[in-house]
């Protein structure tokens, strides 16, 4: 029998001279791992669904990726979406999908997980199961074929890919990684029944097919040994949690082509329409000297000349002023540069932007969200239009030419005023720097349509139709006057499809396939969307987008997440959309008192504080 990764092998170099960017395919890279497959007991293939360029800048894949690695039973590689001419050639020659290490086809692995870090990137999960030449459907797999999980932030709405994945992963990964492996070490011969059991019962992860779907969308069990309700895994603490000191360098230039430190993970500004923060909580540091030390390896390691200190709010590290002071010092000679990819727009962060800079100058992003005061209290953004001008003038003041601005419209509670301030707020921020000297100041404003997400105080809201958010585009770009501020808008029709499969049930699944059966992939790359398709793939599955994405929800109605909990009591997501909408701001609790969210033990503590306070009250009366 000929050996697969040999028959993939014969074949490659005639695929590779067919396709573009071949470098995608081959693998080879500085710091990839390689084992013997005969010398370990699990075999896992880590895929991402999009381009190998996007892929190889995800920081979770290369986590895990170091994570299994270090295990001696265990060998994960990595397998990324081929892009449609290297599909076609894999097709025309027979060749399955394969992994960059040893080429071996996926099908052959015992464990096959996928990263969700967006959702229009499911129909390339599709894709890939069909060249891997794998049933779509879990129940159409059984004991010959792998497991096929999912981790990342779109699992906390698993149910739009609950028919196609055997298991998923609610939570950080690493923490849950390491059981899966040893379930599937000790069972391997068990039943795939019985083995989707054990999977279960791991803290973490759901199993969707013990579960039964109802009229409602809601979600329930239907097998003793599965949870009614399946709690996010948590790591208590960066500091023991390993990090990769010798990832991967690309050999085709990465989207983010530079050493990425996870500094900070959590977030507790509170943005009320932000699900990465809400699904993270509570906030977990590494200390300075942890990331000087993890620095200095990583250089050492991959010769990268930028260092990426990676975050939600890079800039909300209680030891950020002094880390990137020591990061320039340290760095300077070598000409390595730092960057920080989430600034608040205050003096103080562009003060760490100008000393950055002193090595390699770098853009200034900020991110109001919104035009008005009025709707930046509602969605809790604690920006002033104080603190921007603040931003804006030391940056001028600092050399900074061009500023960038990062807005949404859609927002809940918007009025056409508020679009219209949008063009205002970036004239009134030209004319500051003029006023300041710098003749040739622009502003350029990034406008994207608002998604209400799951898990957050936003998830009962409508969301605009995409005729109406094309009417706010129009109505902000025949406001603006001054060709100093440059506008991008994004399409509203991408942002109409994320919003049905964020919040989509299970019958959206059947969407998902006809899309890719009518052709549908890389939606997430522009020249690649159809709107049309997705619209007739909709149809067709008897889905009805505006009732999934444009009505505003109940607070008692049943949603088809319900029975994921990531952390946030449901009570504090309601009282916070109640707030919204009377356009009260909720304090960050690092800096304030805790406003119940139930992420963290705190909550249980002010709780009984304020018991016993009301009881030492009621005595004194």
């Amino acid at each position: 029998m000929t050996n697969p990764s040999l028959f993939v092998e014969r074949r490659l170099e005639r695929i590779l001279a067919s396709v573009s960017k071949p470098g995608r395919y081959v693998g080879g890279e500085f710091n990839a791992v390689y084992k013997d497959p005969a010398g370990v007991e699990v075999r896992v293939a880590l895929a991402f669904p999009d381009a190998y360029e996007i892929g190889m800048s995800n920081l979770a894949l290369a986590i895990l990726y170091d994570v299994l690695n270090r295990r001696g039973d265990t060998y994960a590689e990595r397998v990324y979406a081929p892009w449609p001419d290297a599909e076609r050639a894999l097709r025309d020659a027979c060749v399955p999908l394969f992994s960059l290490e040893t080429r071996t086809p996926v099908r052959d692995f015992d464990i096959v997980g996928f990263s969700l870090a967006f959702e229009l990137g499911y129909t390339n999960v599709l894709n890939m199961l069909d060249l891997a030449g794998l049933p779509l459907r879990s129940s159409d797999r059984d004991e010959r074929h792998p497991l096929v999980i999912a981790g990342g932030h779109c699992t906390v709405n698993p149910e739009p890919m609950a028919p196609f994945l055997d298991a998923f992963v609610i939570g950080d990964g690493e923490e849950v990684i390491g059981e899966i492996v040893e379930a599937y070490k000790h069972n391997r011969h068990a039943s795939r029944a019985a083995l989707l059991r054990l999977l279960a019962a791991i803290p973490g992860v759901y199993v969707p097919g013990l579960y039964r779907c109802r009229a409602d969308e809601s979600v329930e069990p239907v097998d003793d040994s599965a949870p009614r309700t399946i709690e996010r895994r948590l790591a208590a603490s960066l500091a023991d949690m390993p990090f990769p000191i010798a990832p991967v360098v690309p050999v085709v230039e990465a989207v983010h082509d530079r050493i990425s430190v996870e500094v900070l993970r959590g977030c507790t500004r509170g943005c009320r329409f932000c699900q990465a923060g809400m699904i993270t909580r509570p906030v977990r540091e590494r200390s300075a000297e942890t990331v000087l030390r993890l620095c200095d390896e990583l250089v050492r390691s991959t010769g990268h000349e930028e260092i990426s200190l990676v975050s939600l709010s890079t800039s909300d590290h209680s030891e950020i002023e002094p880390l990137v002071h020591d990061l320039i010092e340290r760095y300077r000679p070598q000409g390595i540069g730092v960057a920080l990819p989430s600034l608040r727009a205050d003096r103080d962060c562009v003060e760490l932007a100008r000393q950055i800079s002193t090595v390699r100058k770098a853009g200034l992003t900020f991110a109001p969200e919104a035009g008005s005061q009025r709707l930046r209290d509602v969605i809790n953004k604690g920006v002033t239009e104080e603190d921007l001008m603040g931003a804006a003038e030391s940056a001028f003041k600092n050399g900074w030419r061009r500023i960038k601005l990062y807005f949404m419209i859609g927002l809940p509670t918007e009025i056409d005023e508020d679009v219209v301030a949008i063009g205002a707020l970036a004239h009134r921020v030209v004319l500051h720097g003029r006023r300041m000297g710098v003749r040739d100041a622009q502003v350029t404003v990034s406008v994207a349509g608002f998604v209400p997400k799951p898990h957050t105080p936003f998830q009962w809201r409508a969301q605009d139709t995409p005729e109406e958010l094309l009417r706010k585009q129009r109505l902000l770009k025949a406001s603006m006057r001054d060709r100093s501020v440059q506008l991008r808008f994004h399409n509203p029709l991408v942002s109409h499809v994320e919003g049905v499969l964020a919040r989509g049930g299970r019958s959206v699944a059947r969407a998902i396939e006809y899309c890719w059966r009518l052709g549908g992939s890389f939606d997430a790359w522009d020249d690649r969307f159809s709107y049309d398709r997705w619209m007739t793939a909709f149809e067709l599955a008897q889905v009805n987008p505006a009732w999934v994405a444009n009505r505003v929800r109940g607070y008692h109605e049943a949603l088809p997440w319900d029975h994921i909990h990531c952390g946030i009591h449901r009570g504090y997501l309601r009282a916070e959309d109640k707030r919204a909408e009377a356009g009260i701001r909720t304090e960050d609790c690092r800096i304030g008192r805790c406003t119940m969210c139930q992420a963290c033990d705190r909550w249980l503590v002010e709780r009984d504080a304020l018991r016993a306070a009301s009881r030492n009250t009621g005595d004194r009366q």
